[in-house]
């Protein structure tokens, strides 16, 4: 079993036994997740497979606390953080935007990418090194500007 998914399913327990259920409920929400893709591709999750379940998670985590929050929907916003931040917990840590640009121009360099037409090489290659650290999107954003200037 991957490290991540038997260090969940510990907490679960340390959840029941401490009788903490929201925070069970939110570690449920995530066993649910991992056991769905397991299901649905016949597969044991790895460490990898699992962050990009979680990456995932968290991303549509963040989208509804900002529709709830254009909704004033503080009830909803503040079950959706607390979500969001146990998710968190179990996806490596977050790099900074210096990291992320020295990896961006090292996988332009080693893809020889020239302009913005070889972003799709470029996002294949920090694709792994990126997922669940950094944000996609902002990351695509930094790649777009390194290329065009």
């Amino acid at each position: 079993m991957a490290d991540i998914k038997s260090k969940i399913s510990e907490d679960v327990k340390t959840a029941m036994r401490c009788k903490d259920k929201p925070r069970l409920g939110a570690l449920r929400l995530i066993q649910a997740a991992l056991k769905q893709k397991e299901v649905d591709e016949r597969v044991q999750l790895n460490d990898e497979q699992v962050i990009i379940v979680l990456d995932k998670m968290a991303r549509q985590h963040r989208d509804s606390i900002n529709q709830f929050q254009r909704a004033n929907r503080t009830d909803l916003v503040e079950i959706e953080q607390f979500e969001l931040n146990i998710i968190e917990e179990y996806l490596p840590a977050k790099l900074s935007d210096e990291e992320i640009s020295h990896l961006i121009a090292a996988a332009i360099s080693n893809t020889g990418a020239t302009s913005v037409k070889d972003m799709g090489k470029v996002i294949g290659s920090l694709k792994t090194k990126l997922q669940g650290r950094a944000d996609m999107s902002k990351v695509s954003g930094l790649i777009k500007t390194q290329l065009s200037g």
